[in-house]
């Protein structure tokens, strides 16, 4: 058996979401912190996600997690995090997914009934409280990188779809938040082709007509979400579809996505701090969500965030790039 690369992995889900959590195989990459990390990645090792992600490894909703030492002294663990769109400053469903991950394998000192695990990943730090019983991960709070409201009542002309009204926020990636009611698309799984199409349609437009850019940290830009809002989803339990670029939903609720709608809820006065909010994905999976205290990002309110979810191992995995492999990126379809 030849091998010009070798990974080792434990692949998770999370809410029905994976996380190929890359334990060993990349090496360390270069950087004095994890932004440099990401960046120094995306600029020189890029092939090792499409390899990792991509068919025939993965698949077109792939994600997974890259473990690196940290750079700060008060983590754990560094994280760099992958999937199909690109390499994301934060992923809340791979914190989740990561966390368990590292309980579960014995990679962090594990206490009962809660071992806390922190985190460096390139949005900032995060810690994750993991509730264990018997050695098992039941479930994971993580605290999230600080949220904030970038845009509300935001208007873009989508081409096909006229001007579209939507909020966008922050909560460790941008998202784009819109109401599929006023789209004209029933929340059901049978028009996922429609609400796909829409969502990249409303994506690319902010994009090009109104781009958001982190007000801290210029490397975080782009909007590559877009959440579409079922009826009668508020402040209490919001159901939606999550479109991501390039073309795929999120199995999970989103981590990041939970985050950002309740920042944006909260600046709209619809949900105070500590008060629980349940969000529902696409497949009825769901995370419950808490904001617990304010923050300020530049001259920017934000709110701090908490994600509650579980997340499941199913299966550990050694990676290979055979060196007459035709396919050494991957490929999509």
């Amino acid at each position: 058996m030849r091998a010009k690369r070798y990974f080792s992995a434990v692949d998770s889900h999370t809410e029905g979401m994976p996380t190929r959590v890359i334990t060993g195989g990349v090496g360390e990459i270069p950087g004095a912190t994890m932004a440099d990390k990401r960046l120094h990645f995306l600029r020189n090792l890029d092939h090792v996600r499409e390899l990792l992600v991509n068919e025939p490894r993965g698949h077109s909703a792939m994600s997974g997690a890259i473990l690196q030492p940290p750079t700060r002294p008060d983590a754990d663990w560094g994280v760099l995090y992958i999937e199909v769109s690109g390499c994301l400053p934060m992923c809340g469903h791979g914190t989740i997914g990561v966390a368990t991950v590292l309980v579960e394998t014995g990679m962090v000192e594990v206490t009962e009934p809660v071992t806390e695990v922190r985190l460096d990943t390139p949005a900032g730090l995060v810690l994750a409280e993991v509730a264990v019983r018997g050695g098992h991960a039941e479930s994971v709070t993580i605290r999230n990188v600080p949220s904030f409201a970038v845009d509300l009542d935001a208007v873009v002309a989508v081409p096909g779809l006229g001007e579209i009204r939507c909020d966008i926020a922050f909560g460790g990636n941008f998202y784009a938040i819109t109401s599929l009611a006023d789209l004209g698309i029933p929340f059901d799984k049978a028009e996922k082709g429609r609400m796909l199409d829409a969502g990249l349609a409303i994506m690319a437009a902010i994009n090009g007509q109104r781009r958001p850019r982190h007000p801290l940290h210029a490397e975080i830009a782009g909007c590559k979400h877009v959440y579409l809002e079922a009826p009668g989803s508020d402040a209490a339990h919001s159901r939606h579809a999550m479109a991501i670029h390039p073309g795929w939903f999120d199995r999970s609720p989103c981590g990041t996505g939970t985050s950002a709608r309740m920042a944006q809820l909260h600046a709209r006065g619809q949900l105070g701090l500590n008060t629980d909010f349940v969000n529902e994905s696409l497949i009825g999976t769901r995370f419950t969500g808490r904001l617990v205290d304010t923050a300020r990002v530049g001259d920017r309110t934000a709110v701090i965030p908490t994600i509650t979810g579980r997340a499941w191992i199913t299966g550990t995995a050694q990676y290979l790039l055979d060196p007459t492999d035709p396919f050494p990126t991957g490929f999509t379809l």
